[in-house]
């Protein structure tokens, strides 16, 4: 419980915590960005870490810091790609193996098969969609690489997604995110982001659910 309001307090407060980062460790701000967006796209087991809320905010701090929004969007937009080549290869590998077992430690199987549904739904748009839809944007690429799309498609809509997501968080935070009113409302800004990030997905789920009752009932 403490972790998960530690996660929340960095998340809703991240223009805070970047210029403390920036302040403490410099021109590695630049690494430690790579890194969790990396994960964030990479790991399939790290789907809470921030993503859009983490561009937008980098993108506004680096318009008033020493960091380079340059060096921002191409290595954050390089993060992006290499962690869902990464991610669709750990599905490529292990991810026959775990998609039909009822229960799999460390892996959210109604995740899984929420992002199966997702691809049934949208085809290869599901890559370019899925980018801008937290959780979705996680396993996205591992489902792909389960046996959704072949690995040359993938990459196509891999890297046009991954660089489109990133520049427009990065630049919508550098252009916009030293606005007076949104400077002074940075908070409610990063909680509207996820909000609307999410928003998608819970229509997505709930209209599945009801879907599927209306499907049993009749």
């Amino acid at each position: 419980m403490e972790l998960a309001n530690t996660l929340l307090d960095f998340v809703i407060h991240l223009d805070k915590y970047l210029e403390l980062i920036i302040r403490d460790y410099g021109a590695w701000t630049h690494a430690i960005l790579f890194l969790v967006i990396f994960c964030e796209t990479g790991l399939v087991v790290t789907p809470f870490l921030p993503g859009d809320s983490l561009l937008f905010a980098a993108g506004a701090v680096a318009a008033g810091s020493s960091l380079s929004v340059g060096w921002l969007f191409g290595l954050l937009s390089l993060s992006a790609v290499a962690g869902n080549t990464v991610n669709y290869w750990i599905g490529h590998y292990i991810g026959p193996k775990v998609f039909h077992k009822k229960e799999v430690r460390f892996l959210n199987k109604e995740y899984l098969e929420r992002t199966h549904r997702f691809y049934e739904r949208h085809g290869g748009k599901a890559i370019v969609i899925a980018r801008f839809i937290p959780v979705i944007r996680t396993f996205a690429p591992f489902v792909a690489g389960i046996g959704f799309m072949t690995y040359g498609r993938f990459m196509v809509y891999n890297v046009s997604a991954g660089i489109a997501w990133v520049g427009a968080f990065v630049f919508g935070g550098y252009f916009f995110g030293n606005i007076p009113v949104i400077k002074r409302n940075f908070t409610l800004v990063i909680l509207a982001i996820i909000v609307i990030s999410v928003l998608p997905g819970v229509i997505e789920f709930v209209r599945h659910k009801y879907g599927s009752s209306r499907k049993t009932s009749a």
